[in-house]
């Protein structure tokens, strides 16, 4: 939750959307604790610090996979956070800004499932965007305390030589009497193959060996952004607007409710049926999601009598279908699997290509949203339909199953 909480400000309060209603910085103005209007700003100004800010994410994510293991993510979230709370000018908030894209940037390359994205939204609409950032600090520090009780990966004790620290660590993670042997034979095993392989190199994630990882850690940071969910999700007071609800803030709600119980339905599905299953799952609900919500706008465009009554209920039935349907299983399998199918050795640097692409995809498709819904609203949902679709196709030809195998398993498995 503290890095959805963190993430939401990235995506969301400062970029001066009405997602988030009127407590928050908005497009020209933005209104202290007391409701006070203290900062006047240019839009133009406002949509560059939100390019630039998600450039450094990128650089962020780059820097942290490849460096991983040298810088605390939570210290880049505290400082987002003072900056943001305290500000009293313009080059305040921007500073914050900048920490926040290079703080999620950060967090990006160790995300794995998340739940909670609906807090920044849930609190916005009953606090300041002041109070909300402060509140930002309490799940960072909680994070920060945690971090001194969660055991260090096996693998990276294997790595560093320290065997009793292993096989301690092992059973913390499998449980006091669980039989670790087998698993720890097998990833000493690993740790030695790897001891005589050279220091990785960018240029060797390109290597033959590691090109379907490389297609599919891609291809599937690809497909959900390009799917629209950072367009839809920015933007879904808007969208609801659009459709002709006289205020997006009831539909923006229901948007942040749905997405707790969904993401923690899929966290627990995810070993039962499986990583491939529901990834199917979900990127058909996406679509259908998608197909729902572009054709409210086309009956809107087209429609007469009875059909425009069902604009309104069309377009609230598609988003959410589509934000449960992502965060079921597109929001979170992808990370899982990134970091499932890239070995030891290659992870970091792998990350944070992955984590790039991410970070681009997000920029481009929150970018051009608004362009594409200026020039056709259902054809904005169509062409997410469309990606959605071709995301069935590439987890069916493509995407392996790696639900209850170990890392070795897997990786002998996508070499074969």
């Amino acid at each position: 939750m503290a890095i959805d909480q963190y993430k939401d400000l990235e995506n969301g309060i400062e970029k001066g959307l009405d997602d988030l209603q009127n407590p928050l910085i908005q497009q020209a103005k933005c209104v202290d604790s007391e409701g006070d209007d203290v900062i006047t700003s240019e839009n133009n100004g406002s949509i560059w610090m939100v390019l630039i800010s998600t450039f450094v994410a990128v650089c962020g994510s780059f820097e942290f996979g490849s460096c991983v293991g040298y810088s605390a993510p939570a210290q880049s979230a505290i400082r987002q956070d003072l900056n943001l709370t305290l500000a009293e000018e313009a080059w305040s908030l921007d500073v914050g800004r900048f920490s926040t894209g290079y703080g999620i940037g950060i967090f990006s390359f160790v995300l794995m499932i998340v739940c909670g994205a609906s807090t920044a939204y849930l609190l916005g609409t009953v606090v300041t965007w002041r109070t909300l950032a402060l509140t930002g600090l309490l799940p960072c520090a909680f994070l920060l305390v945690g971090l001194f009780f969660i055991p260090e990966s096996p693998r990276w004790l294997a790595k560093m030589g320290l065997k009793k620290e292993f096989e301690l660590a092992l059973h913390r993670l499998r449980g006091r009497d669980a039989d670790v042997s087998q698993e720890s034979a097998e990833i000493q095993a690993s740790i030695d193959a790897l001891q005589y392989l050279p220091k990785a190199r960018l240029f060797d994630l390109f290597n033959r060996k590691y090109k379907r990882s490389l297609i599919i850690g891609v291809g599937l940071m690809v497909f959900q952004q390009f799917g629209g969910i950072n367009g839809i999700g920015f933007y879904a007071s808007e969208t609801f607007v659009a459709a002709g609800f006289s205020s997006g803030k009831l539909g923006t709600i229901a948007y942040a409710i749905i997405q707790l119980p969904i993401t923690l339905l899929g966290a627990i599905l995810m070993d039962k049926l499986g990583r491939r299953p529901l990834l199917m799952i979900s990127s058909s609900g996406t679509f259908l999601g998608c197909f729902l919500a572009g054709s409210s706008f086309f009956l809107k465009s087209h429609g007469q009598g009875f059909l425009l009554e069902w604009v309104p209920v069309l377009a609230v039935s598609g988003v959410l279908v589509y934000i449960a349907s992502f965060s079921i299983g597109m929001g979170a399998v992808p990370w899982v699997i990134m970091s499932e199918i890239f070995p030891i050795h290659m992870k970091g640097l792998a990350g944070s290509l992955v984590v790039l692409v991410n970070w681009l995809g997000a920029w481009a498709v929150s970018y051009t949203f608004n362009f594409i819904m200026s020039w056709s609203s259902t054809g904005t949902f169509m062409l997410y339909a469309g990606f959605c679709a071709l995301t069935i196709l590439f987890v069916v030809t493509i995407v392996p199953e790696t639900k209850g195998k170990t890392l070795e398993q897997i990786q002998a498995s996508i070499n074969s």
